[in-house]
C-alpha cells in the first residue's frame, strides 16, 4: 500500500499538477494540505474522474485538509483536532481506511516568533500530542502525516544558522516534535534514510529549488504496528520542478499488507 502526503498550496490553482501527480504515481491514499478552498469549492468531480474518493475540510482562502483514496473505503472519524472548540482553522482530518487510522494535518506556521501566532502553534502542538497519545493507546495502526512546519534537526534544513529564530526551527518547536515522537512514533523518512539530506519544501524565491536550498517539514509518523511493515519511503522531488507547482513536493511511504 502506498500512502502519500502533499501540501498542494491551493487545490484549485494547482489542480493540473495534482491530477498529473496522481496519474503518475497512483498512491492508494493521498493526504492533502493547504487546500485554500471553501468546502463547496473542493474539486470533487475532477478527483472522482481521476479514480479517487475523498473527504475534506475546507476553509476560504486558507488552510484546508483532505484525504483521498483509490479503491479503498474511507470513513471519516473527525474533522477537527480535539482540545479547543473555538479553534475554527481547518487543519486536521482523520479517517479509518482499510484497517488504518490516518490523521492528515497542517500544523500552524507560527511566524513571527515570539508572538500570538507562535503561541497558537505551540498550543496546537500540545493538542496534537495529547490526541496522538490517545491514538497510540487505542492499540490500532495509526499514521499522522502532513505539513508539520518543523525541521526536526539541522540535517533537515539548508543553512540552519539562518533559521535559528524562525518558528519552524526554534528550540521550542523542535522540542515539541521530539516530545511527540518520543511517545512511540517512528519518523518514517528518517527510519529509511537516517543520515541523508532530504528536503520536502523549496521556497519560490532566490532560486531555492535549483540550488537545493530546502527544508524537510512534511513528515510521516507511524505507530509501532506499522514500523515493521514499512518497506519504502521517499520524496517525489521532481514534482517541485513542474510548471505552476506547489512549493512542497509529495512525500510517500509504502507498507506491506498487515
Amino acid at each position: 500500500m502506498k500512502i502519500a502526503t502533499y501540501n498542494v498550496n491551493g487545490v484549485n490553482g494547482r489542480l493540473p499538477v495534482l491530477l498529473r501527480w496522481l496519474e503518475e504515481t497512483k498512491p492508494d491514499i493521498a493526504c492533502l494540505q493547504e487546500l485554500k478552498a471553501p468546502q463547496e469549492k473542493f474539486p470533487i468531480e475532477a478527483i472522482r474522474d481521476a479514480g479517487y474518493q475523498a473527504i475534506w475540510h475546507g476553509q476560504k482562502s486558507w488552510n484546508g485538509v483532505a484525504i483521498l483514496t483509490r479503491d479503498l473505503p474511507i470513513m471519516e472519524v473527525r474533522r477537527a483536532l480535539p482540545g479547543d472548540p473555538e479553534d475554527l482553522h481547518s487543519r486536521y482530518i482523520e479517517a479509518s481506511i482499510n484497517g488504518l487510522v490516518i490523521g492528515c494535518l497542517y500544523l500552524p506556521n507560527g511566524n513571527p516568533a515570539p508572538g500570538p501566532k507562535f503561541d497558537y502553534k505551540l498550543n496546537w502542538f500540545k493538542r496534537l500530542t495529547v490526541h496522538a497519545q490517545e491514538l497510540l493507546a487505542s492499540d490500532i495502526p495509526v499514521i499522522l502525516t502532513g505539513d508539520y512546519n518543523v525541521m526536526p534537526t539541522e540535517l533537515d534544513v539548508y543553512k540552519p544558522e539562518r533559521w535559528l529564530n524562525d518558528a519552524l526551527f526554534r528550540p521550542e518547536t523542535r522540542e515539541a516534535f521530539r516530545n511527540l515522537v518520543a511517545q512511540g512514533w517512528t519518523d518514517a523518512i528518517r527510519k529509511r534514510y537516517p543520515d541523508e539530506k532530504i528536503y520536502t519544501f523549496w521556497d519560490y524565491f532566490r532560486n531555492a529549488y535549483a540550488r537545493d536550498a530546502g527544508l524537510r517539514i512534511d513528515h510521516f509518523l507511524v505507530s509501532a504496528h506499522l514500523e515493521k511493515r514499512l518497506v519504502a519511503a521517499g520524496v517525489d522531488r521532481h514534482v517541485r520542478g513542474w510548471e505552476k507547482t506547489s512549493d512542497h513536493a509529495p512525500v510517500w511511504i509504502e507498507l506491506t499488507d498487515g
